[in-house]
């Protein structure tokens, strides 16, 4: 059974920094393109980083505070959230899509390119 599990989500002040994992499992998904997205109640879904086998890609809200990244050894995806600011509020998602679907950027935040969603992590920051 695949799954994806995130944690490291939590509540922090304004400037701080969180990092959060993603666990993948069930397959190997070290050729797949994992995401970052993120739903705040009300709002819809938003795109914030993806990364493939050859590229990252961000949304222009968190380009220069987060960073995503991968262990294909641990088949584990980070993202460090830097400077974070009250509108990162959100629950934070992670996905992934299978190998050649995501090869642009406007592919990469489109969230029906994904097959596998994880439950989500809380990241609430205060102001």
């Amino acid at each position: 059974q695949v799954q994806l599990v995130e944690s490291g989500g939590g509540l922090v002040q304004a400037g701080d920094s969180l990092r959060l994992s993603c666990a993948a499992s069930g397959r190997t998904f070290n050729y797949d393109t994992m995401a970052w997205f993120r739903q705040d109640p009300g709002k819809e879904r938003e795109f914030v980083a993806a990364i493939s086998f050859a590229s990252t890609y961000y949304a222009d809200s968190v380009k220069g505070r987060f960073t995503i990244s991968r262990d294909n050894a641990k088949t584990t995806m980070y993202l460090q959230m830097n400077s974070l600011k009250p509108e990162d509020t959100a629950v934070y998602y992670c996905a992934a899509a299978p190998p050649n679907r995501v090869n642009t950027a406007v592919a990469a935040s489109q969230g029906v390119r994904y097959d596998y969603w994880g439950q989500g992590t809380q990241v609430t920051v205060s102001s």
